[in-house]
């Protein structure tokens, strides 16, 4: 079983924490203020009031155990600094790997610094989903997995049906690619539900199908909506 020490347990924490405990894994819940404390008790494996700052307090939690330590811990002032100071100690205890919740980009250049191992940006991330979600209201889905570049499930516009994929010349118009199609809707030519996993040039696109197309997210907006 995974273990995990959330410290810092404000919603992002309180939420991460519960997630991963509900997921079958360990979790260690950790945080200055007993209320927080309190009202997490019975969602997690242990919680505990703590000064996180304190590297042996953690080490008799078992903390220098866990897989991974979480550091979602407030970044005003004080705080910050609490922060700061916990990755350090996480650092020398020798976790290897040290996530840090930042609230900018200068905080999360902080972090690495002094050790974190990656950094989590909620609030900007949470922005520029939902910017992308709102310029970009076709695609459902999409799965991010090199700055800038997504993998796409898009629904098929009304102007794709009843044409090949040699026909969409989709690198050609819109510079991305067609990695799959999942046939779908209620049109008696096809079964519904079956994935053709590589497309050929005469494959005909359907009402209802979903594409799954990779390119930048810049050149996947573009994709036409209806």
């Amino acid at each position: 079983m995974r273990r995990f020490a959330v410290i810092g347990l404000g919603r992002f924490g309180q939420k991460l924490a519960i997630a991963l405990s509900m997921s079958g894994a360990e979790v260690i819940a950790i945080d200055r203020d007993r209320t927080r404390v309190d009202s997490i008790r019975d969602q997690v494996t242990h919680a505990v009031r703590l000064d996180s700052t304190d590297a042996e307090a953690l080490r008799a939690q078992g903390v220098d155990r866990v897989d991974a330590a979480i550091v979602g811990m407030g970044q005003g002032g004080e705080a910050f600094e609490a922060a700061i100071m916990t990755v350090v100690s996480l650092k020398a205890m020798g976790i290897k790997r040290i996530v840090a919740r930042a609230q900018s980009l200068t905080a999360g250049e902080v972090f690495s610094a002094v050790g974190a191992t990656e950094v989590v940006y909620p609030e900007i991330e949470t922005a520029q989903r939902w910017a992308y979600k709102l310029i970009a209201p076709h695609i459902s889905e999409k799965i991010d997995f090199a700055p800038g570049y997504s993998l796409a499930r898009i629904t098929a516009p009304k102007n794709f049906v009843g044409k090949t994929v040699k026909d969409l010349q989709l690198r050609q118009k819109y510079n991305v690619n067609l990695v799959s199609i999942k046939r779908g809707g209620d049109d008696e030519k096809k079964d519904s539900g079956d994935i053709i996993n590589v497309p050929m040039p005469d494959t005909e696109i359907f009402a209802g199908d979903i594409l799954m197309i990779t390119g930048s997210e810049t050149d996947l907006a573009k994709m036409p909506q209806e």
